[in-house]
């Protein structure tokens, strides 16, 4: 890529693990000149320290951040540069600021609007923000269409799809199979797992990851999350999704044809791999992921997923089911309860039944406007509060 295909990218939760890992790739594919990718703009809501240092790293003068206190130390430390302050400040910053790409890495629906704003100006968004699709994909789906974006999937599973279906057509489609580690608790039994402590739910086998995005694996939700996103992502109906449990994190997922041949993707459990997918698509530059050693591997295991004991899964297609804003107070009901559940305030079995609970108890409606979307978030985590408060559940 030459200096005049230079792009200028804004990292959304640029202190997060997926937004670190997205600054390492800039970095590679600067240092190997294998493209020329301009950060200008950085989002964080916590951690001003390595904000700062990123802000210096890449010499960026365009920061947001949510906290007031963060944004002085932001300031003393960079003087010269202009601070988006406040819970809009990433929404802002992707709308004043030039550029042609965003990564979406903030955790949760608080990254829905800047995302939402990325795809309105056309731009081209690596999407590692699950949650804007479960949330919010009947409304995001048509914006990509309408302002000519486009959404590159972060998540390994979904960029391993991305990879598998290339240029296919739809038809040609059996269905898609999305792989899933089974977390720390695979082979434990239920009881073990409702009355798991904080600790041994953020002990994850294979990945590093943030501790929601942990948390969601231990239950399986984060597998009950991607099969949402993959309905919206590639516009396939809840029946044509399927999730298997392979320990190993080697096979990322994989196509089942009408034709009964299969394709995967596979490559080292690192980050870092589909995100450069995403920077760089369509191209593939030398990588600065981990290299597969192949003589390392003895073998590669697969099993279907316990429902009993993963109850989570099932959500993910009554949510298709129900479509309209079930999405999103699914997604919020989690986030409330995963939050609870860190905060020690509820047992780990606890927070699957809050999620259940709220879809029940709330109604999904029409999606007419992302405050549509941002109202049934504020119901869901409403009553999660109020389920806990009356419904309070012991806590190893």
């Amino acid at each position: 890529m030459s200096d005049a295909d230079a792009r200028k990218l804004i990292v959304l939760g640029s202190t997060g693990s997926i937004g670190v890992n997205t600054l390492n790739v800039v970095e590679h594919l600067r240092r190997t000149r294998a493209a020329t990718i301009e950060v200008v703009g950085l989002a964080a809501s916590r951690s001003s320290t390595k904000l700062i240092e990123q802000a210096k790293q890449h010499h960026v003068r365009h920061i947001a951040v949510a906290d007031p206190a963060i944004a002085d130390e932001v300031r003393a430390a960079l003087p010269d540069a202009k601070v988006y302050v406040g819970d809009a400040a990433a929404e802002t910053l992707v709308r004043e600021v030039e550029a042609t790409d965003v990564a979406a890495a903030v955790v949760g629906s608080a990254g829905l609007p800047a995302t939402l704003a990325a795809v309105q100006l056309g731009r081209r968004v690596s999407l590692a923000n699950k949650e804007t699709l479960v949330a919010a994909g009947m409304l995001v789906t048509p914006l990509v269409r309408e302002h000519g974006a486009q959404l590159l999937p972060v998540d390994s599973e979904h960029s391993a799809i991305f990879q598998c279906l290339a240029e296919h057509p739809r038809r040609e489609v059996k269905r898609i199979v999305l792989t899933a580690s089974g977390g720390p608790f695979r082979t434990a039994d239920k009881t073990t797992i409702e009355n798991a402590t904080v600790e041994q739910a953020l002990k994850h086998p294979t990945w590093t990851m943030g501790r929601k995005i942990t948390i969601d694996s231990a239950t399986m939700m984060n597998k009950a999350l991607e099969i949402i996103e993959a309905h919206w992502l590639f516009g396939l109906a809840g029946e044509k999704i399927d999730v298997i449990v392979h320990p190993q994190s080697i096979v990322h997922s994989f196509v089942e044809f009408v034709d009964h041949n299969v394709l995967a993707q596979l490559g080292s459990p690192d980050m870092r791999g589909p995100i450069q997918y995403a920077l760089t698509w369509p191209d593939r530059p030398v990588g600065c992921s981990e290299a597969m050693d192949w003589s390392a591997l003895s073998q590669l295991t697969f099993e279907p997923p316990d429902l009993e004991r993963f109850p989570a899964l099932k959500l993910a297609y009554d949510v298709i089911d129900a479509g309209g804003t079930a999405g999103a107070v699914f997604n919020a009901a989690n986030e409330a309860a995963v939050q609870a559940f860190l905060e020690r305030q509820v047992r780990f079995g606890r927070i699957v039944e809050l999620v259940t609970e709220a879809l029940a108890a709330i109604e999904p409606e029409p999606v007419e406007s992302l405050e549509t979307i941002l109202d049934a978030d504020r119901k869901a985590r409403a009553f999660v509060a109020q389920r806990i408060r009356t419904t309070p559940s012991a806590v190893s």
